[in-house]
């Protein structure tokens, strides 16, 4: 980031307050930060066609995917906590414009090498909707904060989620390459808004990059609940990747035989778990939000291995089952991610884009790692190989939160000490 966003002199852009927070702005900033992660998944349900188009190997192809979780988890760590040293405005508008290029880079691409390294580019700059979240919950009161970042978080849920649903629409119709041109356009409307209607924000800190960093360790050390939050979601999200990454290849082949737009419509699945994410956020606000996080963990492994039972129904019938997983498991993965995010937001308000910064590094790895071996998994053993690393992860994401909270505690107290 270059000085300009240290010295920022726009008269016309107001420091943050809690009555800056009208309804039309949280409507923004869920948008935006659903557009912009969506920019992440469109490839996803057009892999298949792609690469016919492109004339690249299946392997090469694959690797999107698993490169974009991977980039994304990097460019959160170096770029997501810089949301406390510099305004967060700023940091939005120079994303969006960086986005927006690189999208055109994709929709041009003439070789498959020339797609991974704009779609580099594209998740780095794609973490702009890291940087809207804590501004929202910056925002927001205390007793508002869960309600808030929940329906921030709606958009960005929505915006994975049904990111597969029109890109594998358009993809069939119109062409892979029209789907960046469309993602580009987006991001620009969205930089224009940013650019009229987002406050500045204050940094809450002066240091130089090599400690703001440095800062992280201190922070992880320091946290249990933080630890906890991130292993949790980390291991959700193994599961979650390895279903998506791996749909689309499994419904085109027998007894199926379906394509993009098949493997696409299953994120409407995915839309009716994410409506609900404000309603995890306000009972988290109510009853707190370590409950919310038991309960969809739960609910996240008893959706997966509800598909242990697919082998032994008809091909019409797995459709429908399959629909009702994405359904249960997307609700529970996005509940339990607001819930973490209430937690985690609490614990520290100015250190706010550091930790979540540090918890999505843990989600995206663990996505990363869900599309390497869900696509392993499904190539050497099937389906029910998918089904069974889903499952397991989702438990071990429920022992995590059942682990009892004075351990961590205590656990917390002594890394602090040593530090």
């Amino acid at each position: 980031m270059s000085n300009s966003l240290e010295n920022s002199t726009e008269p016309s852009c107001p420091q943050p307050s809690e009555n800056q927070l009208t309804a039309a702005l949280v409507v923004f900033l869920a948008a935006g930060g659903g557009l912009a992660v969506a920019t992440l998944y469109y490839s996803q349900p057009m892999l298949g066609i792609l690469g016919v188009a492109i004339g690249a190997s299946d392997h090469a192809v694959g690797l999107i995917p698993t490169l974009t979780q991977l980039g994304y988890a990097m460019g959160i760590l170096l770029l997501a906590p810089l949301g406390d040293r510099y305004d967060r405005r700023r940091i939005i508008l120079v994303k969006a414009a960086v986005l927006a290029l690189a999208l055109v880079a994709a929709a041009v691409a003439p070789s498959i090498l020339c797609l991974l390294a704009a779609s580099l580019v594209i998740v780095l700059s794609a973490t702009m909707a890291q940087d809207i979240v804590p501004s929202a919950a910056h925002l927001a009161s205390d007793s508002q904060r869960g309600r808030v970042v929940g329906t921030v978080m709606t958009g960005l849920l929505l915006g994975i989620v049904l990111s597969r649903v029109v890109s594998g629409y358009v993809a069939e119709h119109f062409g892979w390459r029209t789907v960046f041109w469309g993602a580009s356009a987006s991001i620009v409307l969205t930089g224009v808004v940013a650019w009229r209607r987002l406050p500045r924000f204050k940094p809450t800190m002066q240091v130089p990059y090599a400690e703001l960093m440095r800062s992280l360790v201190q922070l992880w050390k320091r946290h249990g609940e933080l630890r906890r939050a991130t292993l949790a979601q980390g291991l959700l999200a193994v599961g979650f990747s390895a279903f998506w990454s791996t749909l689309a290849i499994m419904l085109h082949a027998a007894p199926f035989h379906l394509g993009s737009q098949a493997a696409g419509a299953f994120g409407l699945a995915g839309a009716a778990g994410a409506l609900a994410a404000p309603v995890a956020g306000r009972v988290a606000d109510r009853q707190g939000p370590e409950q919310v996080t038991k309960l969809c963990a739960a609910l996240v492994a008893l959706s997966f291995a509800a598909m242990f039972f697919l082998p032994f129904l008809s091909p019409h019938a797995q459709l429908w089952l399959l629909g009702a997983s994405a359904i249960g498991f997307d609700l529970g993965v996005q509940g339990t991610l607001i819930a973490h995010q209430t937690i985690i937001y609490s614990i520290d308000p100015g250190a706010r884009s550091r930790l979540n910064a540090i918890m999505f590094v843990g989600l995206f790895i663990g996505m990363a790692a869900g599309s390497a071996l869900g696509s392993l998994m499904q190539a050497a053993w099937g389906w029910m190989a998918v089904t069974a690393l889903a499952t397991i992860a989702a438990l071990g994401a429920l022992a995590t939160r059942l682990w009892p909270a004075g351990r961590v505690a205590n656990r917390s107290a002594l890394a602090t000490e040593e530090a």
